[in-house]
This record gives C-alpha cells, sequence and structure tokens, in this order.
C-alpha cells in the first residue's frame, strides 16, 4: 500500500491529521510539518482535490542510505524511472534537508537529477527536460541522518494555489493558513447554523472565498488545472475523474443552498477590486458583498440577527510599514467588536501579545500558527462574554446528567485510596462515556503562588479542574461536539461542586507532543499544589499542560525511592517535578536540563517552595541531546522524559520513535558503573528499538508507572528501567 505524507505549516498539524483520517486516511499521524498516512491512491489523489491544510502530497518511492553523493546516486539510479516519466515528459526536483558529505540542497538536487537523466541516456540515448514550474513530475528528495527519502510530489505545486486568485493585497494570506483560521474560530458550525462570515479588512478576500467554499462544500481544488500526477505514467485517470465529477457535483449542490452572507470590507479601494475578481473566479461572487469602509466603522450587516463569525487578518506592521498607529487601529477594531457584535464569535491573528492586548478583549482561546516564517497568535474571542447578563444557572441536560453521574461514581470509588496515600491531584473521568470525550483532572491547590494579595489570601484548599476535550470522532458535526463539550464542563463543575471560573477547558488532541509549549491564555494564575507532602506549583489556564503530569506520578515516586545518594540527571525536565523528588529523596545532587528558559523558571520555583536550591541542584537551559554531546559528568540515575515531537526554532527536530535510541546511547555514555536510566514518553505507538535492546538489560514496568485513576487509559505512557547490557558493558 503506498506510504504518503501530507506536508503542512507548522501548527496545523492536527488539523490535518483530523482532516486527512476524515478523508479515509484511518492511520493519519501528526509529525512535525506534516501527517503520515498509507492507503490506495485513489485515497492520495483525494487529499490532493479535498484538503484544505496541506501544502503538498508526497508519495514515496524509495528509501535508502545516503551517506555520500555517490551512496544518493545509486540510490537514484536503482530506481526504474521509465515506470514514471515518459522520454519526452519533463521533471524537476525539490531537495530538502542534508548533513554530512551532502551538505547543500542544490547539489543533492544535481547529483539526482544526474541519476536520472543518466539513466534515460544510458538505455535509449535521449533524457527527458527539465521544467521547474509545470513539469510531468516532481520529485522530492529528503535527506535526514544519513538517509535519502525519495517522493512523487502528486500535488505538483502547492496545494493552497487554489487556482481562484487573480490579485493579491500587500500581505497576501494563504489560503491554506486562512481555512485553518476558519477551522479553529468554528466556522463550519457557525454556517450550519445560519450564521454570517464578516472580514472587516478582508484585503484580497482570502478568508471569505475560503468560508463560501467550506460552507458550499466546494473541493478547494476543483479549480486547478495542474497535478503533479497528471504527467506520471502511473497516473489513473478513472479514479481521478469519478473524484471530479463527484466534487463537481456535490459543489453545484451546496451554491445552490448557499446564502449570501459573506461581507468584506477594507478601506482601499483598489484592493476591494482585487478581492471581487477572486471572488468571481472563484465562483462566490454572488455570495460575497464587498464594500470600501475602515475597521474604525465596523457594523453588524444589516438582518444578520443569528449569531456569526467575524475573523480578520490585520495588518502587523513588520511587513505593511510601521507600527505607530496599529495600537490605535487595534483598539478601535475591538471596541467596535465589542459593541456591535453582541453573542458573536471573533477570530483574529496577529504578530505578537501587545497587538493581542491591544485589541482590548480577553481572548477564550489562543493558537500558535505560521504566516509563512512569522509566527503568529490567533485569538479566539466569544463577545457573549462582554455584553452584561443575568447568569442563570441552567438545568442538567440528559446527557449532562449522565457525565455527572459518571463523576459521581468515579468519585466515590477512588475516594477511600486517594485519601489512603495523600493524593490530591487526580483523574476523575476520562471519555467514560465515549459521547462525551475527554479527560477531566482534579487539582486541590493549597494556595496562590502569586503576588496578588487578594488571590493569595483566597479561602484554600480549592478544588480546581482541568477538562482536555480530544478530537470527536470523525461523523460527529463539530456544533454536536462543542454543545457536548459545554454539557460536559457544566456537569463536572455540578457533580465536584466546583464554580465554573476555576474550570480550565481546553480542546488537545495529545497528552504531550510538539504543541507543549503552546500558550492558551495570560490569566497567570500559579496555583500550588502537593505531591507526596512536597508543593509544585501549576498553571491550568495559559499553557497546553500544566506544569505536572499526573500520569507520571508513579514515576516520580520511583525516582524519588531510588535517589538517595545518588547523581540524578533529568532531561527534558519541564518543571523539573521530578528532581524535586529526587532532592526530597536524599540525591547527593540532582542536573535538570531544559530548552525553555519559561519553564526552568519555574522549575527554580519548585526547588525553593520545598527548600532546596544550591550548587547541588542545577538548572540548565540546553536542547538536551547537545548537551549531552558535550557534558562529561558522571550521574547514578537518569530520568528521561521527552515530548513525543519538538520543533524548537533554537535546537533540531525531534523525533521520539525516531531519535530515542540516540538520545539513549548518549544517557548511557554518561551513566557512572551501575547506573541506571528511567526512560519514559507517550507516543501510543512507540516501539523500543532494537539497538536498545542490544545495548541495555531492559525491564518494561510501564503497567506498575500507570496510576490507578488513570487505569481507564493503560495506553498513556511507556515506561522503562534500562541497566547497561554486560555484554555491551564489555566491548564498549
Amino acid at each position: 500500500m503506498p506510504i504518503l505524507f501530507a506536508t503542512c505549516a507548522k501548527g496545523l498539524e492536527y488539523l490535518l491529521r483530523d482532516e486527512l483520517r476524515a478523508l479515509g486516511a484511518e492511520d493519519a499521524r501528526e509529525a512535525l510539518a506534516g501527517v503520515h498516512f498509507s492507503g490506495p491512491l485513489e485515497l492520495a489523489y483525494r487529499a490532493c482535490l479535498w484538503s484544505r491544510l496541506a501544502s503538498r502530497v508526497l508519495l514515496q518511492l524509495a528509501e535508502f542510505e545516503a551517506a555520500d553523493a555517490d551512496a544518493l546516486y545509486a540510490g537514484v539510479q536503482a530506481i526504474d524511472w521509465s515506470q514514471h516519466l515518459a522520454l519526452d515528459g519533463t521533471f524537476a526536483i525539490d531537495a530538502v534537508g542534508g548533513g554530512g558529505a551532502l551538505k547543500h540542497t542544490q547539489y543533492v538536487a544535481l547529483r539526482s537529477k544526474d541519476a536520472i537523466v543518466d539513466q534515460f541516456r544510458e538505455r535509449s540515448g535521449s533524457r527527458p527536460d527539465i521544467d521547474v514550474d509545470r513539469p510531468s513530475i516532481r520529485i522530492n528528495v529528503r535527506l535526514h541522518k544519513g538517509r535519502a527519502s525519495l517522493s512523487l510530489d502528486l500535488a505538483g505545486t502547492p496545494l493552497h494555489r487554489r487556482g481562484w486568485r487573480q490579485g493579491t493585497g500587500e500581505a497576501p494570506l494563504k489560503e491554506n493558513l486562512a481555512c485553518a483560521m476558519l477551522l479553529r474560530a468554528g466556522w463550519p458550525a457557525v454556517a450550519a447554523n445560519g450564521g454570517a462570515l464578516v472580514d472587516p479588512m478582508c484585503g484580497a478576500g482570502t478568508l471569505l472565498i475560503e468560508g463560501a467554499l467550506m460552507a458550499a462544500d466546494s473541493a478547494p481544488g476543483l479549480k486547478r488545472d495542474y497535478f503533479g500526477f497528471l504527467g506520471w505514467r502511473g497516473h489513473d485517470a478513472p479514479a481521478w475523474q469519478a473524484l471530479i465529477v463527484e466534487a463537481q457535483a456535490r459543489a453545484t449542490t451546496g451554491l445552490r443552498a448557499l446564502k449570501p452572507v459573506f461581507f468584506g470590507y477594507d478601506h482601499d479601494p483598489n484592493v476591494l477590486n482585487e478581492a471581487k475578481r477572486n471572488a468571481q473566479a472563484a465562483g462566490v461572487a454572488g455570495f460575497v458583498q464587498l464594500a470600501r469602509q475602515s475597521a474604525e466603522h465596523l457594523h453588524r450587516p444589516a438582518g444578520c440577527d443569528t449569531p456569526g463569525l467575524v475573523i480578520s487578518n490585520p495588518p502587523y506592521g513588520e511587513r505593511l510599514g510601521e507600527r505607530a498607529n496599529l495600537g490605535a487601529l487595534y483598539h478601535a477594531f475591538g471596541t467596535r467588536l465589542r459593541s456591535e457584535f453582541a453573542g458573536w464569535h471573533a477570530a483574529v491573528i496577529v504578530a505578537d501579545d501587545e497587538l493581542g492586548h491591544a485589541l482590548g478583549l480577553r481572548a477564550g482561546k489562543r493558537y500558535l500558527l505560521y504566516n509563512g516564517a512569522l509566527e503568529c497568535r490567533l485569538l479566539l474571542f466569544d463577545l457573549s462574554e462582554t455584553a452584561p447578563r443575568e447568569r442563570v444557572e441552567r438545568a442538567l441536560s440528559e446527557g449532562g446528567q449522565a457525565v455527572a453521574n459518571r463523576i459521581g461514581k468515579n468519585q466515590r470509588h477512588l475516594r477511600k485510596r486517594l485519601e489512603r496515600e495523600g493524593i490530591s491531584c487526580w483523574r476523575v473521568y476520562d471519555a467514560d462515556i465515549p459521547e462525551y470525550a475527554a479527560a477531566i483532572d482534579v487539582y486541590t491547590a493549597i494556595g496562590m503562588d502569586a503576588n496578588d494579595a487578594a488571590r493569595a489570601s483566597a479561602a484554600f484548599p480549592q478544588a480546581w479542574l482541568h477538562v482536555q476535550e480530544y478530537a470527536p470522532p470523525r461523523d460527529i458535526p463539530e456544533n454536536v461536539a462543542r454543545d457536548r463539550l459545554r454539557d460536559l464542563v457544566h456537569a463536572a463543575g455540578v457533580a465536584l461542586e466546583v464554580p465554573r471560573e476555576r474550570i480550565a477547558v481546553k480542546t488537545r488532541y495529545k497528552a504531550k507532543g510538539g504543541s507543549k509549549y503552546g500558550r492558551f491564555d495570560q490569566r497567570g494564575e500559579f496555583l500550588v499544589v502537593e505531591e507526596a507532602s512536597l508543593k509544585l506549583r501549576v498553571n491550568l489556564f495559559d499553557y497546553l499542560d500544566t506544569g505536572l503530569f499526573l500520569d507520571h506520578r508513579p514515576a516520580r515516586l520511583r525516582v524519588r525511592e531510588l535517589a538517595r545518594g545518588k547523581h540524578f540527571l533529568n532531561l527534558f525536565c519541564y518543571t523539573a517535578s521530578a528532581s524535586v523528588h529526587a532532592a526530597a529523596g536524599g540525591a547527593a545532587t540532582t542536573t535538570s536540563v531544559d530548552l525553555s528558559a519559561t519553564y526552568l523558571e519555574w522549575a527554580s520555583r519548585n526547588f525553593t517552595l520545598n527548600g532546596f536550591g544550591g550548587e547541588r541542584h542545577q538548572l540548565v537551559q540546553a536542547d538536551a541531546i547537545e548537551w549531552l554531546r558535550h557534558d562529561r559528568g558522571r550521574y547514578d540515575l537518569v530520568f528521561v522524559d521527552p515530548p513525543t515531537f519538538s520543533n524548537s526554532k533554537r535546537a533540531d527536530d525531534f523525533d521520539v520513535q525516531r531519535d530515542h535510541a540516540e538520545l539513549l546511547r548518549l544517557c548511557r555514555a554518561r551513566l557512572a558503573p551501575g547506573g541506571m536510566i528511567l526512560f519514559s514518553n507517550n507516543l501510543r505507538r512507540f516501539s523500543l528499538d532494537e539497538s536498545v535492546r542490544a545495548a541495555f538489560d531492559v525491564r518494561d514496568i510501564s503497567a506498575a508507572t500507570i496510576p490507578f485513576d488513570f487505569s481507564r487509559n493503560a495506553r498513556i505512557h511507556v515506561c522503562y528501567e534500562l541497566r547497561p547490557a554486560v555484554a555491551a558493558e564489555a566491548n564498549s
């Protein structure tokens, strides 16, 4: 079955994974800047035609060792290119990555090209030509750690080029980023309920056009006249034509039902003319109403009584000139949102927090996205919260009552053991009722770690809740999933007697991963909780994770049990709660390494809260793998709990499945005689590399490190005790 990889902008991996699963890619799994999946050629075609988020769809042809140019040449020549490209066809090569002797992508592309044309010349005396714009086939060569992966680029050109764009504004928004904004903002549900879409700074109309096509169920690739597989010799023309016919029928039906509820405004008449031309080319001009108007004079369109969505990509300053006047513009925009759109939702993408704060609105959610190379934040606002309203306690729905009953039952079942073991932070619910798919954790705060005297003087202990929504099944409409989440949150508050202001709610698709350090809010509320008589800081609102992974509670206790007299090393230490446990267990020294200054500051506070400090307890800001390569210390106990994947700009990309063998090899080199590594991660399909099993005596202690309150989710993490194997020791 073909192996496929859909690329995307950073920050869109989870959205793209869910989109591909909805298209039929059941095994889709997110990776850095893309999603792996497999399936028949028809599925790859469907992804090219229907994905609103992907940049390219790559079909893998081969993977091989490529330590140098000769190995690369041989690997490329091993493919029979006559099966893919006619002699009178054209091709292009894109090269990415590199390393070792192959550092320059242009040279990689050149050697790959030579291998292909030499094969044709040897067989026929002639060769195909190069066409970098619209070749018969486009070949992608990716080099990473001495291995090459060769793929056909089925898209041919980036999929965000839909085929309708006639003109752009000064700072155009890519179509796939526009779709990500619309999906994050809940536009499909708003559209299904009859709501309008308003863009007060619409530029060339990208958000409005993509929003209209999305609401009309029109395939984003339907107007493209070129794909990378159309000139490929393996192309299945009947399968592709069947998909086109299906998409045309769906678009016809959707456009017939579409309502003219798309409103765009801009102060620049020239860019409005471009938006009109784009809407005409996209076939939605009859549904999009455009007018010249500044954001300072924004008003709700007449007749739009059903709550809708205001969405915008306002100027950032970096690309459109000086920022001097942007603060006033953003403030005026926020004021108009508050006064004109009560009951609506709004989504605004900003370049930094300063511009976001200038809106004067409190974001309910925030997502990290990339507009090209520029790191941005998508802020989501519930404008119903800006208008004063009388609070009415609503009754639980039938489903909400079922959730409340289950939470109450779980609490009663766990209470005695929680009290006996002194556990105050625990999981009370984990998708026990499948229709209400979320995890609910209870954090019992003993205080507030803040400078705010009013907060610090509040009555404690207090129960707080952390609700993590799981991705709903593909066949569940977004508005249904949203209603269920609202019912679940209400039910949890009722069952556990926790007010809404002490309940943090997050949409989250993985326990840990590349988005681990994403920011959600700016409340600045740091609670202090207890674990085995230790005080630890948590923050339930501002970050994706809280500062304390509850599923690792037994692992931290294991560290404490083993630490006495040991030199302890904690890699990817996060907030260093395991290091605090090691210190409490009598460790001779602790060394905690993490790349994030934010989390190391948090770790320092955790040590201080428990009276630990000084030279015995070192906090090191560094990339863990690079630090291991240069460190010369020896450690008796090493705790390694890496993220599933990481894409920090200050370190090499990290994938735990791909890179754990090298990571553990470096850890082994730092072990003192008789030392041990405690290795854990949260990748559900993780498989320990055979080289690790050969180098270590491996003891799988996963089952023993799953807390009893996590027993519904026995695959939440894996955990191993690793000691150097005797044979490996002798050979080292």
